[in-house]
């Protein structure tokens, strides 16, 4: 009975550290989980936005994921959430990735390949010579140099039996890869472009090459005169399907794990190259390029309020559709979108 002391207490002590080393790694746990929050979206910053997305009126749906789960889905009105939308010119947004994959799958050189080269017999005799000075790079940043065809000339030129031909024979007002001049034209080529260089119409080559690598469906859209499908509108995607189109940037090009964009491409992408006129951001390949709540913030927009974001110093994707008519007020409703967004990332009460 003596000894039964002495035995104890080494059991004793090894009890203690244990349950001291399991302290220890709960209270880790419970600080990595605290770190982990303190960078993330809490439910008050997701009720605030709701809050003020509720008072934009034409607003039809909205989403917010993060680190590629969607934390946030509400639908105002509208087709809903996994409706097709017409998300208007963010489909340039989307073109752009198309031309990416297509260079990626070889169907496209590079951004530095000649629009002439890709046309071929689509372009018509008689266009300028510097036609030949455009390149695929130029049309994804607005930077072909020719007149635009949006604005007060998108009615005419829409109205044209030739669309193709009617934005190659538009005046030059700068040099190929000066100034941006915002037109739908430009990116109306490049669907042409895709078209010819392939041998398919860019409805197929997009659910080829981004529809069933990203498993989101993507309807027939209109198309020209000529039976091409409009590079730079009225697409029709879902706002989870854009969700996709987000993470499939933000997780530089790649869908899990296959390559979908070429390598760096988000990066160039990224890369601004003009300013836009409405809201001074920069513009890159179909992307506009701003800072918000202190955050490099990538968006793409359309008409009416069509909005995709991704923040990848936050892991967010966030997608934005509304009704588009009756007109919006251009870059003004657009910094209001930014503004809404801005108050999400920064936690603070927004003020109208």
């Amino acid at each position: 009975m003596q000894n039964l002391p002495t035995r104890r207490r080494p059991c004793n002590r090894y009890v203690a550290l244990l349950l001291i080393m399991l302290a220890w790694l709960m209270s880790c746990h419970v600080l990595a989980e605290d770190g982990a929050a303190s960078t993330g979206l809490q439910p008050g910053d997701l009720d605030r936005l709701e809050a003020e997305a509720g008072e934009i009126s034409r607003l039809h749906a909205l989403v917010v994921a993060e680190d590629g789960d969607i934390i946030f889905e509400r639908a105002f009105g509208g087709p809903g959430l996994d409706q097709p939308a017409n998300i208007k010119s963010l489909s340039k947004t989307v073109l752009a990735a198309l031309v990416g994959a297509a260079i990626e799958q070889g169907i496209v050189a590079d951004v530095e390949q000649s629009i002439r080269e890709l046309l071929g017999p689509r372009v018509p005799e008689g266009v300028d010579p510097r036609v030949s000075d455009i390149t695929v790079g130029h049309l994804l940043s607005q930077q072909a140099g020719l007149e635009r065809t949006s604005g007060q000339n998108y009615g005419a030129w829409v109205a044209s039996p030739n669309w193709v031909e009617d934005a190659l024979h538009r005046p030059f007002v700068d040099l190929p890869g000066g100034q941006m001049l915002y037109s739908t034209g430009s990116s109306h080529l490049l669907s042409a472009a895709l078209t010819e260089a392939s041998g398919e119409s860019t409805l197929d080559l997009a659910r080829r090459l981004l529809g069933e690598p990203l498993d989101i469906t993507i309807p027939a859209w209109p198309r020209d005169p000529q039976g091409i499908y409009f590079g730079g509108n009225d697409m029709q995607l879902s706002p989870r399907a854009l969700v996709q189109i987000g993470e499939l940037y933000r997780n530089d090009g790649t869908s899990n794990g296959a390559r979908i964009l070429p390598e760096g491409w988000v990066e160039t992408s990224w890369e601004p190259r003009g300013i836009s006129r409405w809201t001074n951001d920069g513009y890159g390949y179909g992307w506009f390029i701003t800072t918000l709540a202190g955050e490099q913030a990538y968006y793409g927009r359309g008409f009416g309020g069509q909005a995709l974001y991704v923040i990848p110093g936050r892991k967010l994707t966030i997608v934005i559709t509304a009704d588009p008519m009756p007109p919006s007020p251009g870059g003004h409703f657009q910094h209001r979108l930014n503004r809404m967004v801005d108050t999400l990332l920064s936690g603070e009460t927004g003020d109208e």
